[in-house]
């Protein structure tokens, strides 16, 4: 666990926050900001610790070895912004998807460029198994972008299935759990509908509206929600100890599959493209043609954000070094 100054744990709330905000945006990754942020390694290996120990230390009533055992300050920082997110800025995010998308998609395609370098720093030699490692990363990012939606479910076990799945785009930089929910049908259900109604629903029992609260419609979304978040809850801990695993016993193979998957999934988020609805991702890019200066300065701006952020990280690792 690391020694943090207030200003670091403010900048955690922040990277939750970009966190939670890529997380909805089908096709951008809650992972691929915290790993071009700086934080990821932490992330997977304070989640791991989220265990049958940590169980046992809260039963016990032993919180202060839990709180340094799992990370719990960090952790708690850092989703204390994706939930603040998720009611907040993502609110943002969204309003900025319906009136400018080219310039939104430009913004996260400038950050996973960036997101790219930071990747590759780490790995300073190409060895076979890196190379191989890199082209199935990138089979499987283009093989996601042939794939067509499903149709919507509220089956809860298929709303379990979708919390475990979508989840690992919290994990996995590149795959973005959001994209995920569209690809499965249930992205407007999950992230747009549930979400409004559980904000709503809050919205009235602050003001003492319980009828409307806690009427059969508002009680299914808020049945969804419960279901979807167990889901993501399981597919957490199963992906961050199988990631923990990998990142600790072959960390340039993951590193290279991690940064091809990203290469192969740009489609997702190239800017000119049309919206995703029943069609598969390639069906929709173009090349743009017109009003393309802002869209570039936007992609100017994602990059130089992430090595600003990149930059910050170097600088404060050589002063804690020396």
């Amino acid at each position: 666990m690391q020694n943090r100054t207030l200003k670091d744990h403010w900048l955690l709330v922040l990277k939750g926050i970009a966190m939670g905000a890529a997380n909805k945006v089908p096709g951008v990754s809650g992972g691929i900001v915290a790993l071009a942020t700086g934080c990821y390694e932490e992330l997977i290996f304070s989640l791991k610790r989220l265990d049958r120990k940590a169980i046992r230390l809260f039963f016990l009533g032993d919180y202060k070895t839990l709180f340094h055992y799992s990370n719990l300050g960090f952790l708690g920082r850092l989703f204390s912004g994706v939930i603040l997110s998720y009611f907040s800025i993502s609110l943002l995010i969204d309003y900025g998807l319906r009136s400018y998308p080219i310039e939104i998609w430009s913004l996260f395609f400038g950050m996973i460029l960036a997101s790219l370098w930071s990747v590759s720093k780490s790995l300073t030699s190409w060895k076979r198994d890196q190379i191989i490692a890199a082209i199935l990363g990138l089979v499987v990012g283009l093989s996601l972008c042939l794939q067509k939606p499903m149709m919507p479910n509220p089956n809860l076990f298929f709303v379990f299935f979708c919390g475990v799945i979508s989840i690992t785009g919290m994990t996995l930089p590149g795959l973005s759990g959001s994209f995920i929910l569209l690809l499965l049908g249930n992205y407007k259900l999950l992230l747009v509908d549930t979400v409004n109604a559980l904000f709503f629903g809050l919205l009235d029992i602050f003001q003492g509206n319980w009828e409307t609260a806690f009427q059969s419609e508002q009680l299914f979304y808020y049945s969804i929600m419960l279901v979807f978040g167990l889901g993501s809850i399981v597919g957490l801990s199963l992906f961050s100890n199988l990631l923990s695993y990998l990142l600790e016993h072959y960390k340039k193979n993951t590193l290279a599959s991690i940064l091809g998957f990203i290469v192969g999934s740009l489609p997702l988020v190239w800017p000119w493209k049309n919206q995703l609805t029943t069609t598969a991702v390639w069906e929709q890019l173009y090349l743009p043609k017109t009003a393309i200066i802002l869209p570039i300065l936007c992609i100017i701006a994602g990059l130089l954000s992430v090595l600003i952020i990149d930059y910050y990280g170097q600088t404060k690792s050589v002063r804690t070094a020396g």
